[in-house]
């Protein structure tokens, strides 16, 4: 599949034929291949859209067309006007899945005409991604979270320093931002001088941030519930929780093994918040183990699909695919979903946990029959890959060619 330019993708879609609503998936790297392959095994047909044609998901065969738009955080308004372009040009209204922060959002505020969206509105949303009001949530529910303080034009950086003891972490309201500015969406402070600093950064690029105490995390403990909540609520949600047992960097980098865990205290503290923010869609709700506290502590919910939203789906909670059936139910095509049990308990991004072994970051937690079937394609494997599979080998290619220094993508998700 080549990756169009605008015009191309528009000339293409206006002569294409769909027998029902195509899905809009935006970004077209790892978290945007798995929710088209979720869609594609259903017989979803899926445009995949990005700013450049090097992720992952552009060759996949899961996704019909792969073309560029407007990047929503250099011209919303462009955005919005290329989506309803491309939506313009359709028999049947799209779904749309923004699959991070920035195009999730751009999506959600834009509302782009003749457009679906399986998820709650732009309000809602902004609440639940915007740390203050969801903490806030969380303290009336009595659900663990970091001690958090806002930073404003008005912050001093030695009075923050005061009331919040340092070593502390910096964190911007929309990741991406901060990733662009400062090429992390953390930033660790020790002291007074690396805050200063990092506020500057902030007020450099009018970014909004804030201060959250450095929890002290149990490593490998983590838990994230998976979940997607219809406008029902959340008596319906279709739902599932991760434990992201291994991470690259070690400890606070991004998940790169993650394996289901029964965790019911994760699922009804997840699904209490979101049911008292009123959000509807695909979520992750992200939990670390305080050790301090002895307890679980709420850090984010993202509100969209994330890195390995191929294991929900693997394990028989196919969160796009149900989102999408609701999302179509008026045009009465034959879209239903009901989860279903599988043998699958185990997802593993190649690139990241090879570099964990390559430099002894962790040991192998992946048995050698875990390690067969992965490589066999196994549909029944215990372990499912991020990237990899032998039936859809384009994107393991591409993804390779950036491990290799030949391709570059601006995004690690």
């Amino acid at each position: 599949m080549s990756f169009l330019d605008f015009d191309g993708l528009r000339d293409a879609l206006a002569d294409a034929e769909f027998d029902q609503p195509p899905a809009f998936v935006a970004n077209a790297h790892v978290t945007g291949l798995g929710v088209a392959r979720a869609l594609s095994q259903h017989g979803v047909p899926v445009v995949a859209i990005d700013r450049t044609g090097t992720g992952a998901a552009s060759g996949s065969d899961a996704v019909d067309y792969a073309g560029q738009v407007t990047y929503p955080l250099d011209d919303l308004a462009g955005f919005t006007a290329d989506v309803e372009t491309l939506a313009a040009e359709l028999d049947h209204a799209p779904v749309a899945f923004g699959c991070m922060d920035e195009w999730a959002l751009a999506f959600a505020e834009a509302d782009p005409e003749g457009v679906r969206l399986p998820f709650a509105d732009f309000d809602i949303v902004d609440s639940v991604l915007d740390k203050s009001s969801l903490y806030e949530v969380a303290d009336d529910l009595g659900v663990p979270y970091p001690d958090t303080i806002p930073i404003d034009a008005d912050t001093d950086p030695d009075d923050l320093a005061a009331e919040l003891d340092l070593p502390l972490v910096i964190k911007p309201a929309y990741k991406r931002e901060l990733e662009e500015a400062a090429g992390t969406n953390v930033i660790e402070v020790e002291d007074r001088d690396q805050l200063a600093d990092a506020i500057a950064t902030a007020r450099d690029h009018d970014i909004q941030i804030m201060a959250q105490e450095k929890v002290d995390v149990a490593v490998g403990e983590d838990c994230s519930l998976a979940s997607y909540v219809p406008e029902s609520g959340t008596d319906d949600a279709l739902a599932v929780v991760g434990n992201p047992k291994v991470r690259h960097p070690f400890g606070f980098g991004t998940s790169c093994v993650v394996e289901t865990v029964d965790r019911p205290d994760i699922e009804d503290r997840a699904l209490a918040v979101l049911d008292e923010t009123g959000y509807h869609g695909i979520s992750e709700a992200e939990f670390v183990y305080d050790a301090e506290r002895e307890d679980y502590v709420l850090l984010d919910v993202n509100t969209r699909p994330w890195k390995w939203i191929g294991l929900p789906v693997a394990a028989g909670r196919n969160l796009p695919y149900a989102a999408y059936a609701d999302a179509v139910d008026a045009d009465a095509v034959d879209a239903d979903y009901q989860s279903e049990e599988t043998d699958t308990e185990q997802w593993v991004y190649l690139p990241d946990y090879l570099d964990s072994l390559a430099t002894n970051q962790t040991h192998d937690v992946l048995a050698k029959s875990d390690w067969l079937a992965l490589m066999s394609g196994d549909e029944n494997a215990r372990t499912v890959a991020g990237v990899y599979r032998p039936d859809d080998p384009e994107p393991a290619y591409d993804v390779l060619q950036a491990k290799l220094g030949t391709r570059e993508y601006y995004c690690a998700c």
